[in-house]
């Protein structure tokens, strides 16, 4: 097989799998999104209010469903050894650990919900946060139960059922921020509060039939057999934390350095806040896609190490990253093209349209090395090696994306351009050593055949 015979026949198989992954995180997306766009041509300060209090959930959502990642490569290795009893043990650890991961969050959000009015926000803008907080404070329980039945569907390459029920959570989602936001059918007008209500009940229905769908189908019979009769034990509880965590922490510190920012741009103003909103909702597309992709890698390399077939392991992973750049590319030519007018989608203010459209080009820079991040954090995922996902997560976006930021857009007074400069270098220098650790462990995974 020829050196490059050997990456494209993975292509149709990530893409297989890939595929509906990434329809699914665009619903991920379309929930954001359709509030956003809703959101922004009801008023500007409730566009700026969402813009603070869905950056700080997308953090703590984005911790959990990388805690929930630690269960892919665990069921993607037992999937590729056909062991389903011990499958439906790994799903029964997995939730109890959610449950863990899920107290902890609530209170954690509860903290910084009490310290609203101490982290510098536009005073006029705290009435509208609140309520809207403690509504997507509510919803917690039910994305960290989607996401944990969410990786047994995916670990065991059944990736187009939750596609299917994240459409469904969608369409769902748009017709309550219609009737909610707006106040149709009789309904009171209720703005930014009716979306965080539209989109609880969204992610309620959705963890409701992924579980229902999984305990009502008889081909999972042999799974509930390892669910039912499978104890929650030490040992795998452990385990699956041990994976879990550092994937929390290196997809928390990579939402934290977006999230954060919110917090250093609500120091420029409201304007600004909404244009940052705005250009993150822009930015998760390109971000969701390449995730989606890369999804398919860690499961692809799962099933590879679970076999010890090193070799695929690689090309699947190189071929990944030759499949992202190309989509990086799909992204960056459109958005580039329309960056002058891209920001009248979601807002009529002049202001908000105009910062948008500076901040397109350091956007379009960074989709390299985000898709680079993307799939060799997942490569690494997938051989179940995670601890230096967090330590260079810790160097890429504590060390350097956030002070950099600060530096240039507070310090030198760059505004919000300045503040976006600083996420290429981060997310390029994760990329670069997330692929050095990824063939690291592949040589040591070989040395030990």
């Amino acid at each position: 097989m020829n050196s490059y015979k050997k990456y494209t026949v993975q292509y149709p198989l990530l893409v297989k799998l890939g595929v509906p992954i990434i329809i699914g995180q665009l619903g991920t997306i379309v929930l954001g999104f359709s509030d956003t766009l809703m959101i922004g041509h009801h008023s500007i300060q409730e566009l700026a209010a969402a813009s603070f209090v869905t950056n700080m959930f997308t953090l703590a959502l984005l911790f959990g469903l990388g805690f929930s990642y630690g269960l892919t490569p665990i069921i993607g290795k037992l999937h590729g050894q056909e062991q389903k009893f011990s499958i439906g043990k790994a799903l029964k650890n997995g939730l109890a650990s959610g449950c863990v991961l899920t107290i902890f969050l609530i209170l954690l959000m509860g903290l910084l919900y009490l310290n609203l009015s101490n982290l510098g926000q536009p005073e006029e803008l705290l009435p509208i946060m609140r309520p809207f907080f403690l509504v997507n404070l509510v919803s917690i329980p039910f994305v960290i139960g989607f996401n944990t039945f969410k990786q047994f569907f995916d670990g065991t390459s059944d990736v187009k059922t939750p596609m299917f029920v994240m459409i469904f959570g969608n369409i769902q989602n748009i017709i309550g921020n219609y009737i909610l936001i707006y106040g149709k059918f009789g309904m009171p007008e209720c703005g930014l509060l009716g979306a965080g209500i539209s989109t609880m009940f969204a992610r309620f229905m959705m963890c409701v039939i992924l579980v229902l769908i999984f305990f009502t189908r008889k081909k999972f019979a042999e799974y509930h057999k390892g669910f039912f009769c499978g104890k929650v034990n030490m040992k795998d509880f452990k385990y699956q934390n041990k994976q879990g965590w550092p994937l929390a922490l290196q997809m928390g510190m990579e939402t934290a350095a977006f999230s954060l920012s919110s917090v250093m741009v609500g120091w420029i103003g409201t304007t600004a806040l909404a244009a940052h909103q705005v250009m993150l909702t822009i930015s998760q597309l390109g971000y969701m896609l390449y995730y989606g992709m890369a999804a398919a890698v860690a499961i692809r390399v799962s099933n590879y190490h679970g076999q010890k077939n090193y070799e695929e392991a690689n090309n699947t992973a190189n071929a990944g990253f030759q499949l992202i750049s190309m989509m990086a590319v799909v992204v960056s030519v459109p958005i580039l093209l329309l960056k002058n007018s891209i920001g009248l989608l979601f807002t009529d203010s002049q202001q908000v349209v105009q910062m948008v459209s500076l901040t397109i080009i350091p956007f379009v820079i960074y989709q390299f090395g985000d898709g680079m991040q993307s799939n060799f954090a997942n490569a690494l995922r997938g051989l179940s090696n995670v601890k230096p996902l967090m330590f260079v997560a810790f160097l890429s976006y504590f060390v350097i994306t956030l002070p950099l930021g600060y530096l240039l857009g507070i310090y030198l007074k760059g505004g919000i351009i300045g503040i976006w400069s600083a996420f290429p270098f981060g997310l390029t220098i994760a990329g670069i050593l997330y692929r050095v650790y990824f063939k690291r462990t592949l040589k040591r995974e070989a040395s030990l055949i």
